[in-house]
């Protein structure tokens, strides 16, 4: 059966759902134009730089449509079929992200390298880089870093795993842009092998950005759990309840950012099984109450190792 909600928490479900289409949104208009610009001017004032950071937004216009349609889609409330929401979807978001980044990496690697080789080689001739293309990398980079300061402090409040993979692409853009900038200037100044490398230098961090958005997308959806902190969170938050007298066991599992727990206590053996029903609403309620993505917490209680000892 799906879980019932409280109002504070599904009012609080939607403000992060909003939040996070906001910073989805506003990458995907400014993306749009920079895609534009950066392609345009990397075409007519030659630099092969500046044409792939173009590239690489015209990639991330393609993939924030896609997040935009996974983050409207996990914040369906839960159903019979997913008892605890959508939000997986995050992951698969962020993941999305991830292959995009990879994709566009590698395509944009072989690319500058062929047009290194060829320069060096004198198969194609070296174009001088018109000024106007420095003014769009440099334009870019500063865009970057009010885009990724938005999607960070987001990512920070919402613990979206697709908002913050959004974040690190944007740095990632704005080593892409500086890459390119260095690139053109060197090239300007009289070395023209040097824009295409730095494109190739640029499409290896964005490979390897890519790489641990994959990394940490793949591992929230293996349910892979800080278990120590959580552990330690827990045990802080039950001293307060004095008739746990010890806990046995922690299990967790996520499901986009939230958690479900399952836990094992220890209690009297002489108290009736109300009171040991009791107890057990009383951690469950401090436990949701104390942490803030958790979601459903499961309490099984036993009776106290020292009084077995006893007998």
């Amino acid at each position: 059966m799906a879980e019932l909600l409280s109002p504070l928490r599904c009012s609080n479900s939607e403000k992060r759902r909003q939040k996070a289409e906001t910073v989805v949104n506003v990458g995907l208009a400014v993306n749009t134009v920079l895609a534009l610009v950066k392609v345009f001017a990397g075409i007519v004032w030659h630099s092969q730089a500046l044409l792939a950071d173009g590239i690489n937004s015209i990639s991330d216009v393609i993939y924030f449509i896609a997040v935009k349609i996974f983050v409207r889609l996990s914040g369906k409330p839960a159903d019979s079929e997913h008892p605890y929401g959508h939000h997986q979807l995050e992951s698969i978001a962020a993941l999305v992200i991830g292959a995009f980044v990879i994709t566009t990496g590698t395509a944009i690697f072989w690319d500058s390298i062929d047009s290194a080789f060829k320069l060096f080689t004198g198969a194609t001739q070296a174009y001088l880089i018109g000024q106007f293309a420095i003014y769009v990398a440099l334009a870019t980079i500063l865009v970057k870093i009010l885009l990724m300061l938005q999607a960070s402090r987001v990512g920070r409040e919402t613990g979206n795993l697709a908002i913050k993979a959004l974040a690190r692409d944007h740095l990632n853009d704005i080593f892409a842009s500086a890459g390119a900038a260095v690139g053109i200037l060197l090239s300007k100044s009289g070395a023209p092998w040097v824009d295409p490398v730095a494109g190739a230098i640029v499409a290896v961090i964005m490979a390897k950005t890519g790489l641990d958005i994959l990394r940490e997308a793949s591992s929230d959806l293996m349910d892979n759990v800080p278990s120590e902190e959580l552990a330690r969170e827990i045990y802080e938050l039950l001293e307060e309840v004095t008739e746990v007298e010890a806990i046995e066991d922690i299990h967790a599992h996520r499901f986009g950012p939230y958690l479900v727990v399952n836990l094992a206590i220890c209690v009297d053996g002489n108290l009736t099984v109300r009171k040991g029903d009791e107890i057990a609403d009383r951690v469950e309620n401090r436990l949701l109450d104390g942490i803030e993505m958790l979601r459903k917490v499961y309490v099984h209680y036993h009776p106290s190792k020292k009084l077995e000892d006893a007998r």
